[in-house]
């Protein structure tokens, strides 16, 4: 697909996720997903260890109502070993295991051919979001003291039977959130706006975020209508002019998902908040070597 050339630069913008104002807040897409097995607790451990601003992650819900992270709503054979060891036939839904169950399949020894740098990492599992939440809480590394948490809700509206209805997602969520006393440093994201309006009568306090894939219509009316603090694009359809027009609608921009450089550099200079990205160590040292940290 032709890159769409983003082009009005930015000085100092609001910063998505952020305590404090900064050019740019780096979201570690599933963890670090480059580097490490994806949506995992060493993959979580090595973003915090770079000193991410955010944990960007996905939710499933097993059979027995426990929040996991999981960026399909199945135990995939792409990416797990089934309980025994071996390969697995088929994918298996979440909502038919427990998350004792789920937690019997390694998900960290099988390579990744699309991150041939990721590390594998045997015997790693899916966690739940309270694990996840529990690791950042003991974690010695500066950035555990202040990282924000961006937390996408799967759910299918074809396959209902993936996921929990969305105001039951949404409880489920905000329950988790508000056990933790959590709510201001986390961002609800999805593609259904059905979570994220559940979400903000639940927890106002709990910033939500749109996610679009393609965007050929008048974005911010929607956002808007969304009630929606963030605007998460496919960062191949977002131009400068609309990050304006979100900007002053009080609507931030954090385009997904970015790993080379020089796109980098375009989302940075079309004045997005946020990158999200595979490879947040190395977007922290690039914005470091070109004093935007």
């Amino acid at each position: 697909m032709k890159k769409i050339i983003l082009l009005a630069l930015v000085s100092c913008v609001p910063v998505l996720g952020a305590q404090e104002v900064r050019s740019l807040a780096v979201h570690g897409h599933r963890g670090s997903r480059g580097t490490m097995p994806e949506n995992t607790l060493p993959a979580f451990n090595e973003a915090l260890r770079a000193g991410v601003d955010v944990l960007e992650l996905d939710l499933g819900v097993t059979k027995d109502d426990v929040l996991v992270v999981s960026h399909e709503p199945k135990v995939v054979p792409e990416r797990c070993l089934a309980p025994n060891g071996g390969k697995m036939k088929q994918a298996v839904p979440l909502r038919s295991l427990t998350l004792e169950e789920i937690q019997k399949y390694d998900c960290g020894s099988l390579p990744n051919p699309k991150f041939p740098a990721q590390a594998r990492v045997p015997g790693a599992r899916l966690p739940s979001l309270e694990e996840v939440f529990a690791l950042v809480a003991a974690s010695t590394f500066p950035a555990a003291a202040r990282v924000e948490f961006n937390i996408e809700t799967k759910i299918f509206p074809a396959e209902p039977e993936l996921s929990p209805a969305p105001a039951e997602f949404a409880r489920l969520v905000a329950e988790a959130v508000k056990k933790r006393g959590l709510e201001k440093r986390v961002i609800v994201q999805s593609f259904d706006v059905r979570t994220l309006k559940a979400i903000k009568k639940l927890a106002p306090a709990i910033r939500t975020s749109q996610l679009t894939y393609e965007e050929l219509v008048d974005i911010v009316p929607a956002l808007l209508s969304a009630g929606a603090d963030v605007w998460s694009p496919n960062y191949k359809w977002v131009t400068a002019e609309a990050i304006k027009e979100a900007h002053a609608a009080g609507i931030q921009v954090a385009p997904w998902t970015i790993n080379a450089p020089g796109e980098w550099d375009l989302a940075i200079a079309a004045g997005a908040d946020a990158i999200i990205t595979d490879f947040p160590a190395a977007l922290l040292a690039h914005l470091k070597a070109r004093k935007l940290r």
